[in-house]
């Protein structure tokens, strides 16, 4: 028997509630099983591996291109989502390779400047064409199925080392990538839908639904508790609120520092969904973490510091959109080889990585929204600054 066949067997030990590999509703493109590792454990190593991952470290979580070390990056936060789904997950003992590779996964569609990145480019794009949008879950979805170079030989993958076009994640692991939205505040109890189709994954944000699996419902609940005490101790080093601002009836509850947040919301969480095919937060404690999601939306993402951040960020991302589409629309148009930022767009469009026929203004976003926040303001520079 290989020892990923013997892996699979432990995982009869799960919750019945669990997602079991050996049960996995497979790839889009079939392959060979791997002889050590299960699919869900697989698909982490192809995720941790691509450059999209990586490129993480230097994407805005809240505060843009930060120049403090100890401002939360958008790499941290995953990681952090990582640690917090594992902990609920091996505490309702589901499964912590499915877990993992969603947390990894969840935020590979983010554009640079984070939210503020994801809401230009959307109205740039709607601006073009009202049938085309932006969102970053879905383009997650669009990165690991058809953006990401996954080099076939590396990593113990099968293959003949030639690069190819997205990662072939399983299905479970696509649908928590695309279902993982943390920003539904007052979201206190995640069902999966057990019935979830491959066209429910492309729907938009507000018609997706649940994701199919209770450890994608993990997931996304941890991302809300990942980002709700983190945001506020960058907010407090920024010197946009103090610690202190909490008020009392949320603080009395949750606590006041980052870790007591998490631990008040992961014992509740674990305390409420034990044993059951849910995802649960106790009243109190939900409507806490409701209320403090609304301070921090008042006093830190609509705080003046963070819009002057989004100018920045909207001016940057729309320069960019406006300088490449016409680049996009006309391919066979000479390009500058001394503007690193128009030939290395005219290489992308060469690739036909996203699909030979997707509109111009979709390969523009596709190739901004991989960009980090400082190779986007370089690439801004190159092309405005004389």
């Amino acid at each position: 028997m290989r020892i990923r066949e013997m892996r699979e067997e432990k995982e009869r030990d799960l919750s019945p509630f669990a997602a079991r590999s050996a049960q996995s509703r497979g790839r889009l493109v079939p392959e060979p099983k791997c002889d050590v590792r299960p699919d869900f454990e697989r698909d982490t190593g192809r995720i941790l591996y691509s450059l999209d991952f990586r490129r993480l470290r230097h994407k805005t979580q809240v505060f843009f291109n930060p120049q403090n070390d100890h401002i939360c990056t958008r790499m941290e936060h995953v990681l952090h989502v990582g640690y917090i789904a594992n902990t609920i997950a091996r505490a309702l003992n589901l499964n912590p390779e499915l877990v993992q590779a969603i947390a990894l996964g969840h935020d590979l569609g983010h554009a640079p400047f984070g939210h503020s990145g994801e809401r230009r480019l959307n109205l740039l794009l709607q601006g073009v064409d009202p049938s085309l949008s932006f969102e970053h879950e879905t383009h997650g979805l669009r990165v690991v199925d058809l953006l990401a170079v996954r080099s076939a030989g590396a990593a113990g993958e099968d293959g003949d080392g030639e690069s190819r076009g997205g990662l072939n994640l399983t299905f479970e692991v696509r649908d928590g990538i695309a279902s993982h939205c943390g920003e539904t505040y007052g979201e206190n109890l995640l069902r999966p839908d057990r019935a979830r189709t491959e066209a429910d994954l492309h729907r938009p944000r507000a018609e997706r639904g649940m994701p199919g699996t209770l450890e994608a419902c993990v997931v996304r609940i941890s991302d809300r508790i990942a980002y709700v005490g983190r945001d506020i101790e960058d907010a407090v080093r920024a010197g946009i609120m103090a610690a202190e601002d909490i008020p009392h009836a949320i603080s009395s509850t949750l606590g006041r520092t980052n870790g007591e947040i998490i631990d008040a919301l992961v014992t509740d969480i674990i305390r409420n969904s034990l044993g059951k095919d849910e995802i649960r937060l106790g009243a109190e404690v939900g409507e806490a973490m409701e209320a403090l999601l609304h301070e921090n939306l008042a006093r830190i993402y609509r705080s003046e510091k963070i819009k002057r951040y989004e100018k920045t960020a909207d001016n940057i991302v729309e320069g960019l959109f406006q300088a490449l589409l016409p680049v996009a629309e006309d391919p066979e148009r000479p390009v500058d080889p001394a503007n690193r930022t128009l030939s290395g767009f005219a290489t992308f469009l060469r690739e036909r990585r996203g699909g030979a026929g997707a509109p111009p203004a979709q390969r523009v976003a596709d190739y901004i929204a991989g960009m980090t926040d400082s190779f986007a303001e370089k690439c801004y520079e190159e092309i405005y600054w004389f």
